[in-house]
């Protein structure tokens, strides 16, 4: 069972997608704001780094967006042993650019950018260079692959590429055929649009937030889309009315007494996912404790005692935790290295069990993330991506007494404390 929450209010769009009762995902805009993952700007370069094989791209951003060499490449170009050109060979300071953002700033960091294009649409994403036809891994079945491959190598021209989505299994090529020519009329706009205005300057934007999730997330797996508010839903249903009518009737207005995202579990799982020590339903808990280079996760058997012996109550620990942790990946949008200390097991099986739960669970993750595996001290290493502002940088602030360090320093650290006893005697 799966839905999709919407409340809006004020200006602020808030959504939650909820899988068999528990929040999986969840988005935030403000009514200044807008994402810019996906949003095209036309730059110029204002440093080349052989070094890094990298360049900074000044795009309007007051910080400069950072443009790896492998991104300069044509899509589908990669060949991991193969020669690549240096980055001075592709860029030099001064030029001007078209790139996207692939993700945002964050931190003391700008903008990562891109030359490689997307234009996202509900049945496929068009990738104007790319030279290339993909379908999703997702549509199983032969003659369908097939035949959407067949499809898109008939359309597509101009070196042009694109990425089939799982949405697209089963419509007619006409439906699709549609929504290629409006995407690709979106990037010959672009193309036009930056023929006559200065740099820097935003070339495209993506869509809100609101309309952007019913494109990815608003899908025949959906079975209830909630909207708090009537104007906001009848907007929906007209997007729709050009992708997807039929889903327009699982559209429902909530007019309940009770605050939306209290009447759905919501706000309680919000305030859950994002604590520091996080309860397993088993009696353990898992704590979180994200630092500059990586997020480390500890798993903890808490008040869980088993009724067995030893390791059959940290296996049942793990394979809670196990999926605990890849929805909390998600839920929370961490990214980068994840390093998890399990408690320790002693059958290799129970391992491989643990790692399979991991991979079922991390399916659903539209961010796909990469389960290592074990190191040689036992613990697990993930790493994952993400293109948005992490939540917890917007729910939480850095404390301005302990300056996030969580602890506050005592007398002894200040150099104007009392010492103990046994420093009074030994300096006696």
């Amino acid at each position: 069972m799966k839905k999709i929450v919407v409340q809006w209010e004020n200006g602020w769009s808030r959504v939650a997608l909820l899988e068999n009762g528990r929040l999986a995902e969840f988005y935030l805009e403000g009514p200044d704001e807008n994402e810019r993952a996906g949003n095209i700007y036309k730059g110029r370069v204002v440093n080349v780094l052989p070094g890094m094989e990298a360049a900074f791209v000044d795009i309007g951003l007051g910080k400069n967006a950072f443009l790896y060499r492998d991104e300069l490449l044509p899509p589908f170009s990669d060949d991991p042993d193969g020669p690549k050109p240096p980055i001075q060979d592709l860029v030099r300071v001064g030029q001007e650019l078209l790139v996207q953002v692939k993700k945002e700033t964050q931190g003391g960091k700008g903008a990562r950018v891109t030359t490689r294009f997307s234009f996202p649409g509900r049945w496929m994403v068009y990738m104007p260079g790319a030279d290339h036809t993909a379908i999703s891994r997702k549509i199983e079945a032969p003659i369908e692959r097939q035949r959407l491959k067949a499809w898109g190598e008939h359309v597509r021209k101009d070196h042009d590429g694109m990425i089939i989505r799982t949405a697209a299994a089963g419509h007619q090529e006409e439906t699709l055929e549609k929504e290629w020519n409006l995407l690709h009329d979106l990037w010959a706009a672009a193309l036009s649009k930056s023929q006559t205005l200065p740099v820097p300057c935003l070339i495209y934007r993506d869509l809100d937030l609101i309309p952007r999730l019913v494109r990815d997330l608003f899908t025949d797996q959906i079975d209830e889309l909630v909207i708090n508010d009537k104007a906001l839903g009848r907007h929906i249903i007209a997007l729709l009315d050009g992708m997807a009518p039929g889903l327009s009737a699982k559209i429902h207005i909530y007019r309940g007494a009770i605050p939306l995202f209290e009447a759905y579990p919501v706000q309680s799982e919000l305030e859950r996912a994002f604590k520091r020590k996080i309860p397993l339903d088993c009696g353990g808990h898992l704590v979180v404790d994200k630092t500059e280079a990586m997020t480390v996760i500890d798993v903890n058997t808490g008040g869980f005692t088993g009724k067995d012996d030893l390791e059959d109550t940290v296996f049942r620990t793990n394979l809670e935790a196990a999926a605990e942790i890849v929805r909390l990946l998600r839920l929370r949008d961490i990214g980068g290295m994840i390093v998890v200390d399990f408690i320790d097991m002693k059958l290799e099986q129970h391992r491989h069990e643990v790692r399979a739960v991991m991979e079922q669970h991390a399916e659903a993750d539209r961010s796909k993330p990469q389960l290592i595996g074990w190191t040689k001290l036992g613990l697990f290493e993930i790493t994952r991506t993400k293109r948005r502002q992490t939540l917890e940088g917007r729910f939480y602030e850095t404390c301005v007494v302990c300056g996030g360090l969580g602890r506050m320093p005592t007398a002894l650290l200040r150099g104007n404390g009392d010492t103990s006893s046994k420093d009074r005697d030994r300096e006696q």
